[in-house]
C-alpha cells in the first residue's frame, strides 16, 4: 500500500517538480494549491505527511500548520525561500518536523520525507525515538547510548527526550523549562544548566562529547550523538 503525501505550494509548477520526485519514489501525491484547500483536504483525507510551503498568499505555512495542529498530529515538512523563515517556525514551535529550502534538490527532497516518515514508524512501535548512537524509549524510561545504558533521573530523561523529539530545532531555556516542569514555572536557568551538565558528563563518561549543544545568545539544540 503506498504512502499518501499532501502537497501544498501555490505554485504549480514546484507542486508538479515534488509530485513527480515523490511518485518515483513510490509515494501517492494529493497537491492542494492554498493553505485553506490543504486544511480541508487532510480533514476529509488524513494523509502520512504534509509538505507545506511557507509564502502563500491568504493562509502562509505558519497559519496552515497551527490549523492542521488543532485536530492532527500529521508530520509536516516545511519549504521555504529564505533560512530566517524557517527561524521563526523553529522558535514559535509550531509543529514542523524538517525544512527544505529553495530551490532544492528532489532527491534531498525524498531523503528528508522518508527520514521523517521512518522517525514516525519508530514512533508507532514502541515510542523510541533514535538520533546517532543514543535511544530513547519514552514508556520505559529507557536511554542508550552505544549500547550502553544511561542512568537518567526523570527531568534528565524529560529534558532529553524534548530534544531528541526534534533534534534540529533550537530550544530556549524558558521553552524546556516549560516544556520539562510545566508552563508558568518559576524555575531559574541555572536549575536548567544543572541538570545539562549532568547529562553531559554522564555521555561523556561514554565518550561522547556532542550531546547537546549550545547555540550561544539564543538556546539549545541535540548534537550529532556520534563519538
Amino acid at each position: 500500500m503506498m504512502t499518501d503525501i499532501l502537497v501544498v505550494d501555490d505554485d504549480a509548477s514546484i507542486r508538479s517538480v515534488i509530485r513527480m520526485a515523490l511518485e518515483d519514489a513510490g509515494f501517492h501525491v494529493s497537491e492542494a494549491a492554498n493553505g485553506k484547500a490543504a486544511v480541508v483536504e487532510h480533514r476529509r483525507t488524513p494523509r502520512a505527511l504534509v509538505i507545506l510551503d511557507i509564502g502563500m498568499p491568504e493562509l502562509d505555512g505558519f497559519e496552515t500548520c497551527t490549523a492542521l495542529r488543532k485536530f492532527s498530529n500529521v508530520p509536516v515538512l516545511f519549504l521555504t525561500a529564505r533560512d530566517d523563515e524557517i527561524d521563526r517556525v523553529l522558535g514559535f514551535q509550531l509543529g514542523g518536523d524538517d525544512y527544505v529550502t529553495k530551490p532544492f534538490s528532489p532527491r534531498e527532497l525524498i531523503l528528508r520525507v522518508k527520514a521523517i516518515l521512518s522517525r514516525g514508524r519508530l514512533a508507532e512501535d514502541d515510542g523510541r525515538l533514535v538520533h546517532g548512537d543514543l535511544s530513547l524509549r519514552a514508556q520505559a524510561h529507557e536511554a542508550v547510548l552505544a549500547g550502553q545504558p544511561l542512568d537518567l533521573t526523570a527531568t534528565e530523561f524529560a529534558l532529553l527526550h524534548m530534544l531528541m523529539a526534534a533534534p534540529d530545532w533550537v530550544r530556549t531555556r524558558d521553552q524546556i523549562i516549560s516544556a520539562v516542569y510545566g508552563a508558568n514555572n518559576v524555575m531559574s536557568d541555572r536549575t536548567i544548566d544543572s541538570h545539562i551538565r549532568n547529562l553531559r558528563h554522564k555521555t561523556q563518561a561514554l565518550g561522547y562529547t556532542d550531546i547537546i549543544r549550545t547555540i550561544h545568545g539564543v538556546g539549545l539544540r541535540l548534537g550529532s550523538c556520534t563519538a
